[in-house]
């Protein structure tokens, strides 16, 4: 009788749960899965730059009307400007990054400094110091290029393991002759 039992139950369960499901609501079908959804952009687009030389005037004015920038340098190319601020020289990192921060918050307001970059590097400000005189002496290309080439070249670091021993002695250059007096 318990056979009988066990047997009539696991066949009430299986008949059950080959049942067909009646509730359309159920998984979607493929064809409803179709639907595209729109997002808005939330990053405003760059404007683009038709005088340059007057955007980085203007932005190089906005930088220094913060406190404690001493001056500030910008390099425009494209439609990406390059903001270069001197600071003194004693200020601890923090404070130099409270006013690169402050610098880039100015920025902000002005729709072609939105997209700026800011850098309180003391190298690199000079560097767009120089693309700067450069551009308006009339070389832009050669000024930029000559800066980056320069920037590179301070960046790249040098190995001891690349260096090869010279087995005779090369004839002094200039620069040696300088870097010994």
């Amino acid at each position: 009788m318990t056979k009988m039992l066990l047997a009539l139950l696991l066949v009430m369960l299986f008949v059950s749960g080959c049942g067909q499901n009646r509730d359309h609501a159920g998984s979607p079908s493929p064809q409803q899965t179709n639907h595209e959804i729109k997002v808005r952009q939330s990053v405003p687009e760059k404007p683009e730059i038709h005088n340059p030389e007057q955007v980085a005037n203007r932005l190089e004015q906005l930088a220094e009307s913060i406190p404690r920038v001493q001056s500030a340098n910008c390099v425009v190319f494209g439609d990406t400007a390059i903001v270069g601020i001197n600071v003194q020289g004693n200020l601890d990192r923090s404070m130099v990054g409270t006013i690169k921060y402050s610098v880039a918050e100015a920025l902000r307001k002005d729709p072609h400094g939105a997209h700026a970059i800011v850098t309180a590097d003391m190298d690199i400000a000079s560097r767009l110091q120089e693309i700067g005189q450069d551009i308006r002496k009339g070389h832009p290309v050669s000024g930029f290029a000559e800066e980056l080439s320069d920037i590179i070249g301070r960046v790249m670091p040098q190995l001891p393991k690349d260096v090869q021993p010279q087995h005779h002695a090369p004839a002094e250059t200039e620069d040696r002759r300088q870097l010994r007096q």
